[in-house]
């Protein structure tokens, strides 16, 4: 009852809202004029929404949004549109209903149980519901595996090289360079972003942000150079402070077939080598600098609640060593959080907002940046600075591919690194206890020097700001984001696969 109130307060607030332009300016005449059909086809999206029907939400924001378009009022027909991303964006990874989600498990995992599929789909499988019809994650039969690990090393068997994977864990030769950051591997390549025409929009302006790589400690010597499309280029490049990024903004009319930007860059990645800590030698923090109280607070995306500060306080018990107590929660986040695929769109889309911390804190899923979000809000909860910092990785095969991974902060030491996600890998193998243990600490306190770092931590601010519901994934710069007002379609959604970048090592 309290719930269906809400909703109906909620229908009554937006039809107050959009109706608003339509009252009288005078004090003779203050009666509302009654909602357009537009407004009452956009109060209905807000309804559905809330009451969790996201496909008839998604109709009646399109709904409304053409209805705007067509009364000449362009601002509103944008705020609907918006709207009616958003509501597709909410249930479009979870693609499968139940037949289809128990034959994925069936294909993927030869030998299955059927007591086993009914125990994953009812009990740890990631659904959602729309129009009370349960719905399943995409990944659904891979979520499965990454938490079997019997059935897993059936499959990486033949899929996996370990030894190539831990070529730095395991190396046996003498650092090169003053630690903790040592052998030095200096990478370029070519970041290139190419839109085809045909989903271009006929008029306005793209905005687009690039990202680049960014100077850390253990990154540095960053260059960008052969930035397409000059004339267009509003702020940067930027490749110091938080994260690394160039921001366009281009008309549509000046494109003449694909839209094609590159950027030529390079840097130098250092091995991170902090496994000789001395506990007793970390300092004392200056809880007044302004990178402490930044790397300790509650974010949008690394949050601490109640809930997560008890469970920090239970993992570290009577520890009271900032150094010791991050090592506790690596290992606790890896015993205990398996690595899953996440709906990283849907998370970002829907209402109300669930951090990606709290989402792993309570579900058990998270990819390695959700992993290395909730690693951050325990270690903030305890006042340690830490954060999720990410790009791409060259450490499972040449080829970049995306990651993210954490850092936590000690006095004397500097910003520690360690790597949650590529640590378990070491679980999906078959290989002696002592070898597992020895590859996952090395990533409890070292780096290797496979990594692009595009970014400092998750949520990073860019200037101009993302718009909130215009892109699909606002909390990460691993592709680029690109806004349009005037696209008949999900331009930022379409543009995933139009991103790539090469890397290689050189001399």
């Amino acid at each position: 009852m309290r719930y269906r109130t809400i909703t109906t307060l909620l229908v009554a607030f937006a039809l107050l809202i959009f109706a608003a332009g339509c009252t009288a300016a005078t004090e003779e005449k203050t009666d509302l004029v009654a909602p357009s059909p537009a407004d009452e086809a956009y109060a209905r999206g807000l309804a559905e929404y809330a009451d969790a029907n996201f496909r008839v939400a998604e109709e009646r924001f399109a709904e409304a949004s053409a209805l705007y378009a067509g009364a000449g009022d362009p601002d509103k027909a944008r705020t609907a549109w918006d709207a009616m991303l958003r509501a597709n964006r909410t249930y479009l990874e979870y693609s499968l209903d139940a037949a289809a989600a128990e034959a994925a498990l069936r294909e993927s995992v030869p030998g299955i149980t059927d007591e086993n599929i009914t125990g994953w789909l009812e009990n740890r499988a990631q659904k959602i519901v729309s129009e009370n019809e349960t719905l399943y994650f995409c990944d659904v039969a891979s979520d499965y595996l990454f938490a079997h690990f019997d059935d897993m090393r059936k499959k990486t068997a033949t899929t996996l090289d370990f030894d190539y994977i831990a070529r730095y864990a395991w190396s046996e030769e003498q650092p090169e360079g003053l630690g903790p950051y040592v052998n030095p591997v200096h990478y370029a390549g070519v970041e290139r972003l190419e839109i085809p025409y045909e989903v271009l929009p006929a008029t306005g302006v793209l905005k687009i942000w690039l990202p680049l790589p960014v100077e850390t400690e253990s990154q540095r010597n960053v260059t960008v150079a052969n930035l397409s499309c000059p004339e267009y280029i509003v702020v940067g490049p930027v490749t110091t402070g938080a994260i690394g990024y160039v921001y366009y903004e281009v008309p549509v009319e000046a494109v003449n077939g694909n839209l094609v930007i590159t950027a030529d860059i390079g840097f130098t990645s250092y091995e991170q080598i902090f496994d000789d800590i001395d506990p007793a030698k970390v300092g004392e923090y200056d809880t007044s600098d302004p990178e402490y109280l930044l790397y300790t607070a509650s974010e949008r995306n690394i949050e601490i609640t109640d809930a997560i500060r008890e469970k920090a306080q239970e993992i570290v018990g009577n520890e009271t060593n900032p150094h010791l107590r991050a090592q506790m929660i690596y290992y606790h986040i890896i015993e205990t959080y398996p690595y899953s695929h996440v709906p990283h769109g849907s998370l970002d889309a829907r209402e109300p907002k669930v951090a990606e911390s709290t989402y792993m804190f309570e579900t058990g899923h998270g990819d390695c940046g959700t992993q290395s979000m909730l690693f951050a809000a325990f270690c903030r909860s305890l006042g340690i600075p830490a954060r999720a910092i990410g790009g791409y990785q060259m450490l499972l095969s040449e080829a970049p591919g995306t990651h993210f991974w954490a850092e936590y902060y000690l006095p004397g030491y500097g910003w520690v690194p360690n790597d949650v996600t590529v640590a378990e890998i070491a679980d999906w193998v078959a290989i002696p206890d002592e070898e597992r243990s020895a590859f996952k600490d090395y990533y409890a306190a070292n780096l290797d020097p496979a990594r692009l770092v595009i970014q400092k931590n998750v949520d990073a601010p860019m200037d101009p700001a993302l718009p909130e519901d215009a892109v699909v994934f606002r909390i990460v710069r691993q592709n680029p984001a690109i806004i349009s007002d005037t696209a008949d379609n999900d331009l930022d959604l379409l543009c995933l696969e139009c991103f790539s970048i090469s890397l290689a090592a050189v001399d």
